[in-house]
Order: C-alpha cells, then sequence, then structure tokens
C-alpha cells in the first residue's frame, strides 16, 4: 500500500469511528414507556407521563381471539401534550412490542423531526418520500408522513409474525387461482 493509499485509508477509518462514536444507540421507546414494559407497567407509567392523555383501563382494549392488547390515547380531548394526538401501545403475550406515536402538525413538522433523528441517530437505514427508518438488531424507530413516529421491538415483531395463522378468504383463494391460470 502506497503512501497516498494509507493515508486516504486511516482519514476514512478515522471518519468511521467518529461517526461510530457520536451516533446514540436508538431508543427503545418514549419518555417513560419503553418497548418490552408488561401491560400494567406500561399503564402505571403512562398514568405518570400526562403527555400520553392516558385516561386510565377506559383507553385498553382486547383483540378478540388473540393474545394481543391494544391501549389508545388521545390528548385531543384537553389532556397531554399539544404536540401529541393519538398513539397506540400494542402488546402481545404481555409485551409492548410497538409504539406509535401520532405528532401534532400544527404544532410540529415532519422535516424539524427528521433533522434531530438524524443528527442524534445517523443516516436512516432506509428513506423514501413516505418514511424514514432506522433499525439495530432489538428496534426500528421510523418516522412516516403525515406525522407519526414508531418505535417496534423487533424480535417481539418476528415472533408474532411467525405465530399469526390467518386463513385465507374466499375470495383470496379464488384470487390466487386465477393468477395462476393466466
Amino acid at each position: 500500500m502506497n503512501f497516498h493509499a494509507k493515508k486516504i485509508f486511516v482519514f476514512s477509518f478515522s471518519v468511521f469511528l467518529i461517526f461510530m462514536l457520536t451516533a446514540n444507540e436508538l431508543p427503545n421507546g418514549y419518555k417513560n414507556i419503553s418497548l418490552g414494559m408488561t401491560l400494567e407497567e406500561t399503564k402505571k407509567n403512562l398514568l405518570k407521563e400526562p403527555d400520553f392523555g392516558y385516561h386510565g383501563d377506559r383507553d385498553v382494549s382486547l383483540v378478540p381471539g388473540a393474545d394481543t392488547v391494544l391501549i389508545e390515547t388521545d390528548t385531543d380531548k384537553g389532556f397531554g401534550s399539544a404536540f401529541l394526538t393519538r398513539c397506540w401501545f400494542q402488546f402481545t403475550s404481555n409485551k409492548l412490542f410497538i409504539i406509535t406515536i401520532n405528532i401534532n402538525p400544527e404544532k410540529m413538522d415532519y422535516y424539524s423531526i427528521f433533522t434531530k433523528l438524524k443528527e442524534k441517530y445517523g443516516e436512516p437505514n432506509t428513506f423514501d418520500p413516505q418514511s424514514a427508518t432506522w433499525k439495530n438488531d432489538e428496534v426500528t424507530m421510523s418516522l412516516e408522513k403525515p406525522l407519526t413516529l414508531k418505535y417496534v421491538d423487533n424480535k417481539l415483531f418476528n415472533e408474532t409474525q411467525r405465530s399469526i395463522k390467518i386463513q385465507k378468504s374466499a375470495l383470496e383463494t379464488t384470487q390466487e387461482m386465477f393468477l395462476d391460470e393466466l
């Protein structure tokens, strides 16, 4: 390796190290709500955090026939943060695995949030006109248009996807048969 190539290598490696040392680890939730919490822990922490607009058990619903619970909060009723609107907290097997936060577009804009996330967590893994996504082994964090921030526990999400056994409807089956005949 000649001297010029060594200088380029050292410079590139230094930039990479600086980036790795300054980029923050992805968060596993927002405020005091973290992925992997139990339903009871989440409800308790939601009561402590008024920004979400949680009103207690009336915001909790069970999905029939599934091991799934959903908490939906609404700050539009005069409680909670002016920056948040509706939020959803999805549970499987009593563990929080998806947090969805809708942000008030009258108080905040997509570009400001995107810029802050990029500053804190580096370039997104994927970016398109509708969303930006940061991902590591544990968490996927996405900013979606018009203005939704989502945190997903990758392990629990993948386990849930594998365990779902939904049979195809008659329409889906006939559509598939039609397509096979083409």
